[in-house]
């Protein structure tokens, strides 16, 4: 067992029986009284976040999480099938471990799963994806100056927002976290 003393963003924690990921704490150390730990977390299963103040040396579980490198190889209804580079076996993954994370990953597309023992808990995938742009509204000549956008739908299903001079066939580059146009491909 832990303490509050050990905890930092990204830890993630069995609280109350479920798994959660730090996403901001702060020490305080108030001039009255002991002082405590105010932590932000993530529920790894739902996506709900929770408010909670811990006493400064109260025990915590830390949860050991295990990375390892997948493709994603097809999706199967309400689950997205992945395989392991090493030992080539194939693994099923329920789409809310996945997330908004399937609007950007494509077949042969590499990302990391992490488990909690031999359960899928959470996905990362690369910050910049190169997408390419299946379905848009054709530029207007000349609008290459002004920030007006328009959305663009990806050959993932996604739809982000893109300057006018970008056209249909084109491929750019995408941040997945902010789901935010970068910049054109060549």
């Amino acid at each position: 067992m832990a303490t509050t003393a050990e905890i930092k963003n990204g830890l993630v924690l069995n609280y109350e029986g479920q798994l959660y990921t730090v996403t901001e704490f702060q020490h305080v150390k108030p001039g009255k009284g002991g002082a405590f730990v105010r932590v932000k977390m993530k529920n790894l299963v739902t996506g709900r976040m929770l408010d909670r103040t811990l006493r400064s040396g109260e025990k915590i579980e830390i949860v050991r999480m295990e990375a390892r490198p997948m493709q994603f190889l097809y999706q199967d209804g309400d689950h997205f099938v992945f395989m392991d580079q090493e030992t080539y076996e194939q693994i099923s993954v329920p789409s809310v471990v996945v997330g908004d994370f399937s609007l950007y990953i494509k077949e042969g597309e590499m990302v990391k799963i992490n488990f909690n023992e031999e359960t899928p808990v959470t996905i990362e995938i690369p910050f910049f994806l190169n997408l390419k742009i299946v379905q848009c509204e054709p530029g207007v000549k000349g609008d290459t100056v002004s920030n007006v956008t328009k959305p663009a739908k990806l050959e993932t299903g996604a739809v982000v927002q893109v300057p006018l001079f970008v056209e249909e066939g084109e491929t750019i580059r995408v941040d997945t976290r902010t789901s935010e146009y970068i910049e054109r491909v060549r």
